[in-house]
């Protein structure tokens, strides 16, 4: 499906690159990729959503091909590049999916903006992290910033996909490879950071987050595991959470059936569409 481009194009809030699919009178669903990746990765998601929904999916601030703007990276920021999008598009709501730093991103959004979110799709995001677990990315924003995306690639491949799925796709793993390579070394550790020691201010949020949620992750996405899972799901009445048996932190390239099912019913009723 073709992608659309949204109304003036040359006054998109911080030069935003964003992409429009499917019908122009459904409910517009909002994705949010990752840190080091780009919109790119909701390829087989957007497609799949774009059947029953209007589906936006941008670049995130220093990612892609949107430009890193002067200001220091943090969650409000990256939540307000959403909010400033949607307000260019003329929209006054919208569902909001986010995966890993993206799902960090939505809840801040909700928080920030909860008048404007309709349902939340959390995939693959960190709750509060174990002293190991953070001193871990701690170590590896310092391996960023001392050789930038190339110090942690590989090893974040090995996070991402199951054993077995990385040496049966080397295709795929170049592609992401190259995704992540492409970022600028001297902004990237910035929003590794914002991944890194975010997490305090979505954890437990007063109010707290009210609309319509699921939590999704792999039983072997072990930064993003179960456990935190479970824990952003109590943290909002009423959340559902699916854990994907045999899948690490990026089910939705290896296996994007079994996230973009249960996503596209759990839209369907919460916008009641379909």
């Amino acid at each position: 499906m073709a992608a659309a481009s949204g109304p003036d194009m040359n006054d998109v809030p911080f030069d935003t690159a964003y992409e429009v699919l499917g019908p122009p009178d459904a409910p517009l669903v909002a994705l949010i990729h990752g840190l080091g990746l780009n919109r790119a990765v909701w390829d087989r998601t957007a497609a799949a959503l774009a059947q029953d929904f209007r589906v936006l999916r941008y670049d995130m601030l220093g990612h892609g091909q949107t430009p890193t703007p002067p200001q220091t990276a943090d969650l409000p920021l990256l939540a307000r590049q959403l909010a400033d999008l949607l307000t260019h598009m003329q929209v006054q709501a919208a569902a909001i999916v986010g995966f890993s730093l993206g799902g960090m991103i939505a809840r801040r959004f909700a928080q920030d903006y909860p008048e404007r979110c309709l349902a939340l799709a959390i995939l693959h995001a960190p709750h509060r992290r174990s002293a190991q677990a953070q001193a871990a990315i701690l170590a590896r924003v310092v391996e960023a910033q001392t050789h930038g995306p190339a110090a942690t690639v590989e090893a974040a491949l090995v996070r991402w996909f199951s054993d077995t799925f990385r040496l049966e796709n080397p295709q795929v793993m170049d592609r992401v490879r190259s995704w992540v390579l492409s970022n600028n070394p001297a902004t990237y550790p910035l929003y590794y950071s914002v991944l890194a020691s975010g997490i305090d201010e979505i954890v437990a949020p007063q109010p707290p987050i009210a609309c319509p949620a699921l939590v999704i992750t792999g039983d072997e996405d072990y930064g993003n595991g179960p456990d935190m899972a479970d824990a952003i799901a109590a943290e909002i009445c009423g959340a559902q959470t699916i854990i994907l048996q045999g899948l690490r932190h990026m089910a939705l390239m290896e296996a994007p059936d079994r996230t973009n099912v249960p996503l596209s019913a759990f839209l369907r009723k919460a916008l009641r569409h379909g």
